[in-house]
């Protein structure tokens, strides 16, 4: 692991969780911070407060009578979406899964997520996922699980702060504990944190480098797609730097300064029309492909993941105040692709 001074970007990954006040709420609960508490009980109250502060307690069927405040909870019948860090399955179970561990200590894990490793349970993936290699790899050290990893309904939850997709490779952070965790999310918020990506993406010409922006939410018509510019997404901004332009592709850095969902894939697809090399969702395999040669699509097979890898993350340690910066290289066949690309 390499320490040095990052440029620090911002990036958070968030998840929308939608609350409506009912009448039972509005008689039980006088104060709106101990009513997110009670509804969600994985957040402290100080850090309910700080979500607030940070803009993150929204109302979505705004009242021009109603002021949304941490000491009044707000009329029968208000929907307030609150963003928060993604939060795994609460009763996923140990399992011995190798991890590529980059940095330990007894608040955070940093490690080298593969390609295929999805990051925390859900439908279709109950288990095999980064939450259950985590609890394996703290309970083999004999580790207190209760004490070392974040809960919720004093069920087992590791700090995820925040997300790769499953076909992503590279670095990211856990929380061992939920004064960390909060931590970490309070970091990410006030943009102290470097994350920079790669990609190979499909197209022919492309600036040498510059800022995508736009919003990003749920696609109207296909619910597993994001996409840019819907009504109701939310703000999304990647700054991208050309390394190399190839003759049908090109190689590109990207640096996020935000952390929506897919938010790399759908800017580089949408935005760019320049979709990620191999990305099933967001473009097509089979074409690319078939545009890009032999060479090139006798290297990727039935590889079935986009060629998109998290190269760096650089942020300040929220509990010692170490300056910590990670770099790791793309996978071996994201290497060979380049390697073919160049003719060689």
């Amino acid at each position: 692991m390499d320490e040095s001074p990052a440029h620090l970007a911002p990036s958070l990954d968030i998840e929308e969780v939608e609350i409506e006040v009912t009448a039972a709420d509005k008689e039980k609960y006088k104060r709106l911070d101990l009513f997110l508490v009670e509804k969600l009980p994985n957040l402290s109250r100080s850090f309910i407060k700080f979500l607030f502060e940070q803009g993150q307690i929204l109302v979505l069927n705004p009242n021009p009578n109603v002021k949304l405040e941490l000491k009044r909870v707000p009329p029968q019948g208000t929907k307030l979406a609150v963003s928060i860090p993604p939060l795994p399955a609460p009763n996923a179970l140990p399992q011995n899964i190798p991890l590529d561990v980059l940095f330990e200590d007894q608040y955070l894990i940093v490690i080298n997520k593969p390609a295929g490793l999805v990051v925390h349970p859900g439908a279709g993936n109950p288990d095999g996922t980064l939450v259950n290699a985590l609890l394996y790899h703290c309970l083999n050290q004999g580790n207190d699980l209760k004490n070392n990893f974040p809960s919720v309904s004093d069920r087992f939850r590791p700090g995820i702060v925040h997300r790769l997709d499953k076909g992503t490779s590279g670095i990211m952070v856990a929380a061992k504990t939920q004064k960390c965790h909060e931590e970490l999310v309070k970091l990410f918020s006030i943009h102290n944190i470097e994350r920079a990506y790669q990609a190979i993406a499909m197209g022919s010409e492309v600036l040498a480098g510059g800022k995508i922006e736009s919003t990003i939410g749920r696609h109207p018509t296909n619910r597993i797609k994001m996409a840019a510019n819907v009504r109701e997404g939310r703000h999304a901004l990647t700054h991208f730097k050309l390394l190399e332009q190839f003759e049908k592709c090109f190689h590109v850095e990207l640096l996020l300064e935000t952390g929506r969902t897919h938010q790399i894939r759908v800017h580089l697809s949408d935005i760019l029309k320049t979709p990620i090399l191999n990305d099933p969702l967001y473009g097509n395999p089979g074409e690319h492909k078939q545009r890009l040669g032999k060479n090139v699509s006798q290297i990727i097979q039935d590889y079935p993941h986009p060629f998109l890898h998290a190269k760096r993350l650089g942020f300040i340690h929220p509990m010692t105040g170490k300056k910590l910066f990670f770099e790791t290289p793309p996978p071996e066949i994201f290497e060979k692709v380049i390697q073919a690309l160049k003719g060689k």
